[in-house]
């Protein structure tokens, strides 16, 4: 990628491996093509060097939000990678479970019912990974 002038994409990968993973940000990056290359740029810049890389938010506040937000739009493939990367941000399973109690309030007990059910799937297949029972 070409060198940006703020430092965005530098900043951005950074924060993107140290929440995300580098297994995950090194296979997405293998699989960059022109028709997501830009799109690609762009979240890391905007998403992960300028937004999650803000000093307000601890890592673990903003992965609480980023997993509310995700349930409460349905967005079930990247809830479930932002439940895996709690590992990273210090966000604990009571704090995702939470969350997902306000999404039940504020965007519907339907939402935060799948969340729930793929939050246990992710933590059940993170302990399987482990070796541990829930």
């Amino acid at each position: 990628m070409p060198e940006r002038p703020d430092n965005s994409y530098e900043r951005g990968m950074a924060t993107r491996r140290a929440v995300l993973g580098a297994a995950h940000v090194d296979a997405a990056q293998s699989s960059i093509t022109s028709i997501d290359r830009d799109f690609q740029t762009f979240i890391t810049e905007g998403a992960w060097g300028s937004v999650w890389s803000r000093p307000h938010f601890s890592r673990r506040e903003r992965s609480i939000v980023t997993i509310a937000l995700l349930a409460a739009l349905g967005q079930h493939e990247e809830l479930a990678m932002h439940i895996r990367a709690t590992l990273n941000t210090g966000a604990s399973r009571e704090d995702v479970t939470e969350a997902l109690m306000h999404v039940a309030v504020y965007a519907g007990v339907p939402a935060a019912n799948h969340a729930l059910k793929i939050a246990k799937r992710v933590y059940g297949e993170i302990d399987d990974a482990k070796g541990e029972a829930p």
